[in-house]
């Protein structure tokens, strides 16, 4: 369930595309997060991790509990992918805890470059907590990618209790299961990549992880910004899950039901929900960063610009335990 892809060839900036793929919709909002909010990372724990934000962010929430998607105002982004082999360990009480739901929120608040993303890790470390997801009931198991206006990318992962840093300008696309390694292995069986088979066409993770590679990396220059958006959203609509009932036997495959672009050059977020036909975008510009406002993603009729549409709101109410 989910696509990254990281496109810095564009000719226009370093854009990130990415797909939400869900069993549901999530009650999904666009929120603009201000510089100096205080944060605690878990509410349960004696020992959570705390921290001001340096830095505003627009972020996309599910439930307007956890921040899945984002750009900060210097550029950097963060996406929260699901990973069912992850395994964040068992606690450890002498390293301040921080609830998956602000995992990707953390380093928007606190970071302007993926170098800045590692140096934190390195500086004051903590233990990401896994949350039960709301609605199945299912352990929230989680990997995320991070990237910066310069094209820096990191893909932190963790298997059997142990992090996995994938730090590389290469590592351009992420999706779900296998872990990161194992992705790029089997990608090599691929004509493309070096192997012989043929472009694989179903929506497990490793196919769209060797389909969306194959189409990012023959993506042209654009002649214009906005063609350049619309060449990255071509390949996020390959690698995207069409609408259907869950299937059990394959519970880890869900239809798309939102995508999201970033310019991180330019500082503009675009938005397309699967359930309607208008994209909206705004810019960081357009905020001061210096009060918290929402963007209710159910109004009707949004379209287009809708910067102004942002209204003044209480913090999201992350969870936290």
């Amino acid at each position: 369930m989910c696509t990254r892809a990281l496109w810095t060839g564009s000719g226009h900036g370093v854009l990130v595309g990415r797909n939400m793929d869900w069993c549901e919709e999530m009650d999904t909002n666009l929120w603009v997060l201000p510089r100096g909010a205080s944060r605690v990372g878990h509410d349960a724990d004696p020992n959570p991790l705390s921290w001001t934000a340096v830095y505003g962010s627009i972020v996309t929430t599910t439930w307007d509990q956890t921040t899945t998607d984002g750009i900060n105002e210097r550029g950097l982004a963060a996406h929260i992918l699901w990973l069912a082999e992850a395994d964040f360990g068992e606690r450890d009480p002498a390293v301040p805890a921080l609830a998956a739901s602000m995992w990707a929120q953390v380093f928007l608040d606190r970071c302007a470059s993926v170098a800045e993303c590692i140096e934190l890790m390195t500086a004051q470390p903590f233990q990401i907590r896994p949350l039960v997801e709301p609605r199945s009931g299912r352990s929230a198991t989680v990997h995320l990618a991070l990237e910066d206006a310069t094209g820096d990318s990191l893909i932190i992962e963790y298997i059997d209790g142990s992090v996995r840093l994938h730090h590389d300008r290469a590592n351009t696309v992420m999706t779900n299961s296998p872990p990161y390694d194992e992705q790029l292995e089997l990608r090599k069986r691929y004509t493309g990549f070096g192997g012989t088979q043929p472009l694989p066409g179903t929506t497990e993770a490793a196919d769209r992880f060797v389909r969306a590679s194959y189409y990012l990396d023959r993506l042209p220059a654009s002649e214009t910004t906005e063609r350049s958006y619309a060449a990255l959203l071509s390949v996020m609509r390959n690698a995207a899950q069409p609408f259907g009932e869950p299937d059990p036997d394959r519970p880890n495959i869900s239809m798309t039901i939102w995508r999201t672009l970033a310019d991180l050059t330019t500082g503009t977020y675009i938005y397309e929900s699967s359930f309607s036909p208008n994209i909206v975008w705004t810019r960081l510009a357009d905020f001061d960063f210096t009060s918290c406002r929402k963007l209710d993603l159910s109004a009707p009729g949004l379209l287009g610009d809708v910067g102004s549409a942002f209204a003044e709101s209480a913090p999201p109410d992350f969870a936290l335990s």
